[in-house]
């Protein structure tokens, strides 16, 4: 990377950091650490037995020791492992607000490191297109997330399709132990439901969708050309024809029932992620949404 490339992206960590954890201070820090359970029950200390005690809790050891009867109590183990599974492929680079979904992305997975980080939590990375391109094994502390996060600003699209299965499949050779991943992608590619099913058996899958509003709707502008970001494909259309909006919006609805039912198939958890939107109250709603089924 050229010097001016680098002091760029240095640039742009230092403004992403200063977004993140703004967001985090502000917004959510408590819902985070509500939302997510630890990996189990862990030993906390023994307490003299009180009828009502569940007699499997007794500590024979202690017991035995003093004469008295003791009983073992646990609380949830608290550390987590977190794993930001990012699309790159082109069609993530597409947007028409401010932020295209590809910086969208790059801007919730910032936050979402350093709400991990203000938990002492591990945080890995996995960028992924038509195949596995780089992956971050899972590590603690501010040095580790701001690694991170100009892996991901240092990160240029691929012009592929996206295989979500291939991805998950990786996961779940190298993340033997549960962990809590954020897959994050516009889910614009093949049917991935069987994948996410087996993944999230283990893990704590979440499918953060990425979307922007033009996807669904067309704006009558006259003729428009059209390219498929991942084949090149042109389409050119004229959005002065009421039924051409028609057709595109009921494409887009198509689109959404297929991927709400892989979802629903795999048992998966949704966080929508708009670029129109502010993403701080969507992730907040979300934590919030999570913290109420536990």
């Amino acid at each position: 990377m050229a010097a001016r490339e680098l002091e760029e992206v240095l640039k742009e960590v230092r403004r992403i950091q200063i977004v993140a954890k703004r967001q985090v201070n502000d917004l959510l820090a408590g819902e985070y650490l509500s939302a997510f359970h630890g990996r189990g029950m862990e030993f906390n200390a023994v307490r003299e037995y009180v009828p009502g005690d569940e007699i499997r809790s007794i500590d024979w050891n202690v017991t035995a020791r003093t004469g008295a009867a003791y009983v073992k109590t646990f609380c949830e183990e608290r550390e987590l492992t977190v794993m930001l599974m990012v699309d790159i492929s082109a069609s993530g680079a597409f947007g028409s607000q401010r932020l295209s979904k590809m910086d969208t992305a790059i801007e919730v997975a910032a936050v979402l490191m350093f709400t991990a980080l203000k938990n002492n939590d591990k945080v890995g990375l996995m960028f992924f297109a038509d195949d596995v391109i780089s992956y971050i094994p899972p590590r603690k502390g501010r040095g580790n997330v701001l690694r991170l996060i100009r892996e991901l600003l240092a990160t240029e699209p691929v012009k592929t399709q996206t295989d979500i299965t291939k991805a998950l499949e990786f996961l779940g050779r190298v993340q033997r132990r549960k962990c809590v991943v954020f897959l994050m992608s516009d889910f614009l590619g093949p049917d991935c439901s069987r994948a996410l099913a087996i993944a999230n058996q283990r893990h704590d899958c979440i499918a953060v969708t990425l979307e922007d509003p033009r996807e669904s709707t067309l704006p009558d502008v006259g003729f428009v050309t059209l390219r498929d970001a991942e084949t090149d494909e042109l389409i050119e259309l004229d959005t002065r024809h009421p039924r051409v909006r028609t057709l595109f919006a009921q494409a887009a609805r198509s689109r959404e029932q297929t991927l709400i039912g892989w979802l629903r198939r795999a048992n998966v958890d949704r966080l929508t992620i708009r670029t129109d939107q502010p993403y701080a109250h969507s992730l907040q709603r979300f934590f919030r949404a999570r913290e109420r089924q536990r």
